[in-house]
């Protein structure tokens, strides 16, 4: 069997990034490991260089985006997929906006676990 994706969830609301890990780990392609605070993101993402990170965009002390450019600044993690959560916008905006802010791809939350899933395949496929 391959060695799961690894995933790291940045995101300071406890119970949803407690309920993302959980319902994405019955799945045993997936681990996730989760950080509540942009600088403990970071740390995380220099350490254990996962293949795929989970940005909340709203949270205090550090904005996803600045988590997002920090991480693009350094060449120990310049390289690996983000995929933005945000509750800032609507389902629907989402849809319109065909599920891109720029260049970076982004989810409206709440979201389900099948979404989730299909957008993290997709994002690790155009990796490839």
């Amino acid at each position: 069997m391959a060695e799961p994706v690894q995933i790291l969830m940045i995101d300071d609301e406890e119970p949803f990034s407690f309920f993302v890990k959980l319902n994405l780990e019955t799945d045993p392609r997936f681990k996730v490991t989760t950080a509540l605070r942009g600088d403990d993101g970071l740390k995380l993402a220099k350490s254990i260089k996962p293949d795929l990170i989970l940005l909340d965009i709203m949270m205090p002390g550090m904005f996803g985006t600045e988590v997002a450019e920090k991480l693009l600044e350094d060449p120990r993690t310049k390289d690996i997929p983000i995929i933005f959560l945000t509750a800032a916008l609507k389902k629907d905006e989402a849809d319109e906006m065909d599920g891109r802010i720029g260049r970076r791809e982004f989810i409206a939350k709440p979201i389900t676990k099948e979404e989730l899933v299909i957008r993290i395949e997709a994002t690790l496929e155009l990796k490839k």
